[in-house]
């Protein structure tokens, strides 16, 4: 599978096939309270290269935005599908918004699952930044993770009262961090798009660029989200030609605290 030796997917349900791409530090287990709520969805979650049962991708190294169009058009070639709806929350929505403004054909429609770094009037919390200074990094990432440490990493993103009533999301959470080759690949994503200053400018997306995406998208943005206010849902919602904004009383990953609403949202939106 193109430098891929192995690529993991969950599968579930039949109907409209709608690729969900999951964010950092985590796999494609981190969807699953909003797959098994879909209905007359074909779900397909992948555990994007390195994390996960996914292999790091081998071969060149690629620019990041290179590495995510070819790895979307490897899933999409191995399962023999032409065009699919696309959803991505964080990390995994920047992967989303690289690919449809790549290969828009490919793509029927799009979901933000919550908010995207990089999108106009996103910013980083402040301990995510730090990760990017040398050496601390790389000290942080050799601690062992256990339920206390995710929980924290979870308020970052104002989930730390939504993960905990999920016990498997935890577990797999810890797991995800106890994995040497996931850390590595997260902590170079994390370096790919942050500075200790923030965002990355030149990686940023501009209104322009995102006025070039036609197809119809969906986005669903958590109020409390601490990656970007309503203000930046507003603004990013504008800027697509032919967008919707859902906005709920959740933080950086919508469905952990309004698990039905979001694969409402999602399935009435892809079916």
């Amino acid at each position: 599978m193109g430098h891929w030796q192995r690529i993991h997917v969950i599968e579930a349900g039949e109907g409209q096939p709608l690729v969900l791409l999951h964010g950092g530090g985590t796999s494609a287990l981190q969807m699953l309270p909003l797959i098994e709520r879909l209905n007359g969805v074909r779900a397909i979650a992948p555990d994007r290269p390195g994390f996960g049962l996914s292999e790091r991708a081998a071969g060149p190294n690629v620019e990041l935005r290179e590495r995510a169009i070819e790895f979307v058009d490897t899933l999409l070639d191995a399962l023999d599908l032409d065009q699919v709806s696309l959803a991505g929350n964080s990390m995994g929505g920047v992967w989303a918004l690289w690919y449809a403004l790549t290969r828009p054909d490919r793509i029927r429609r799009l979901v933000l699952v919550g908010s995207a770094p990089l999108l106009p009037g996103t910013s980083a919390p402040l301990p995510l930044r730090i990760m990017t200074t040398p050496l601390v990094g790389e000290l942080i990432g050799r601690l062992p993770a256990n339920r206390n440490m995710v929980v924290r990493i979870m308020g970052l993103f104002g989930e730390d009262e939504t993960i905990v009533n999920y016990p498997e999301q935890v577990k797999a959470l810890v797991a995800a961090g106890n994995d040497p080759v996931a850390s590595r690949v997260d902590l170079h994503e994390t370096r790919a798009l942050l500075t200790p200053f923030g965002l990355r400018r030149a990686l940023r997306f501009e209104a322009e660029e995102l006025a070039q995406l036609t197809l119809p998208t969906l986005v669903i943005w958590g109020e409390r989200d601490p990656v970007g206010g309503i203000g930046a849902a507003k603004t990013v919602t504008q800027a697509f030609p032919d967008a919707e904004l859902e906005l709920l009383n959740t933080g950086h990953m919508p469905w952990l605290a309004a698990p039905d609403r979001t694969a409402e949202l999602v399935t009435s939106f892809v079916r």
